[in-house]
């Protein structure tokens, strides 16, 4: 795929990262290769260089996460630990909490989950019914969270609760870390179809009581620390959708140049050569807002960050879905074999659909927010 809007420094980083990709491969050990992308540098390229990180941005970050996808092997923990969490512990963290998790998080050496979704809650964030309260010097937090990534294997979940604001005595949007054995904070896994090496939990949080220090950031930052954290797991997702949509396209594209049942190998067939082609098109044009979204992100231009990274999530979860799709129609019934691994990736591509936000929200966000249409909710 093209890079010429990439900087030299880019596109060596993406020749890099495709070579540990390809020694790996889609029969990885996801511990060995989280292991090794942390000892180059690639985990925590986006933190800042005091603290390990690379100090770059989220430019860099999704070059990592989408050229391990398009080897077949993405590291889904990314989008959570130093994409998230990483970045909101970065901008807002004292400087006990960054020298504690940073340098972790970079290396690899240690990972955090991130719990925002509720049960009820769906993708409304005001809905959020997890409460933190003071006591004394503590925090003491309740509520529930469902569908939270890799919390058996994260040292601790950036948990999003709401406070009580002393002086509107509205609920607002807070960040804690809750170490995964705090007592009271307990984890259930949830029977997926989807079959991957991050697991999916319910949590629950029965009066879990932190240290003061436990809150990240200010108390009344609010939404503005939320979406710190939310913006960078857009342009992941749309990262993890790429690579994601690139590696199938591969597979399928070498099938069809090699695969002959009359005389021709049946990619000189325009009914099988023009939808590859045109899912080419689609991951080239997501690729592009992406980037667009990451450098707007990394300039600290959060509003338009907000609107790009919607697009490029939006963007890239529906190329990804028809890549597969077509992918696996190509090689017809070997599509879908184990041997060529294409028919697991038909439920993986639904995650970037479905998560972090629906593509129905981010309609919903475009329709207001854009075009300022009147909302419908």
């Amino acid at each position: 795929m093209s890079t010429v809007v990439e900087t030299e420094e880019h596109r060596a980083l993406r020749a890099a990262v495709a070579a540990l990709g390809q020694r790996h491969g889609r029969a990885h050990d996801r511990e060995a290769l989280w292991a090794e992308a942390g000892k180059l540098g690639y985990l925590g390229v986006n933190l800042p260089e005091e603290y390990g990180g690379g100090g770059g941005g989220m430019a860099e970050l999704s070059i990592v996460l989408e050229e391990l996808g398009a080897a077949g092997c993405p590291l889904l923990m990314m989008v959570v630990s130093p994409a998230i969490c990483g970045t909101v512990i970065a901008r807002f963290g004292t400087r006990e909490q960054k020298a504690r998790w940073l340098p972790g998080l970079a290396d690899g050496t240690r990972t955090m989950a991130f719990g925002i979704t509720e049960p009820d809650a769906g993708s409304n964030s005001h809905r959020i019914t997890t409460t933190a309260r003071r006591d004394g010097d503590d925090w003491v937090l309740t509520g529930r969270k469902v569908f939270i990534s890799g919390v058996d294997i994260a040292d601790a979940t950036l948990v999003v609760g709401r406070t009580e604001d002393a002086r509107t005595g509205k609920l607002k949007p807070c960040l804690f870390v809750v170490p995964r054995d705090t007592p009271g904070f307990g984890r259930r896994r949830i029977d997926m179809e989807l079959d991957a090496h991050e697991k999916q939990f319910e949590l629950t949080l029965d009066d879990v009581r932190l240290p003061g220090d436990a809150l990240v950031g200010e108390e009344d930052a609010g939404l503005l620390q939320l979406f710190a954290g939310l913006n960078p797991e857009r342009i992941m997702t749309a990262a993890f959708a790429v690579g994601m949509g690139r590696h199938a396209l591969a597979r399928a594209v070498a099938y069809a140049g090699e695969r002959q049942v009359w005389k021709t190998p049946i990619g000189a067939h325009q009914a099988v050569a023009h939808p590859l082609a045109q899912s080419h098109i689609e991951l080239e044009l997501a690729r592009l807002m992406m980037q667009k979204a990451a450098h707007l992100y990394d300039a600290g231009d959060d509003i338009g960050a907000g609107e790009a990274a919607n697009m490029a999530k939006y963007a890239a979860a529906e190329a990804c879905v028809a890549a597969v799709d077509r992918s696996v129609h190509t090689l017809g019934g070997n599509g879908l074999t184990r041997e060529f691994g294409l028919a697991s990736l038909i439920t993986a591509s639904r995650v970037a659909r479905i998560a972090p936000v629906s593509r129905e929200m981010i309609l919903n966000y475009v329709s207001h927010q854009t075009l300022g249409l009147p909302k419908s909710y």
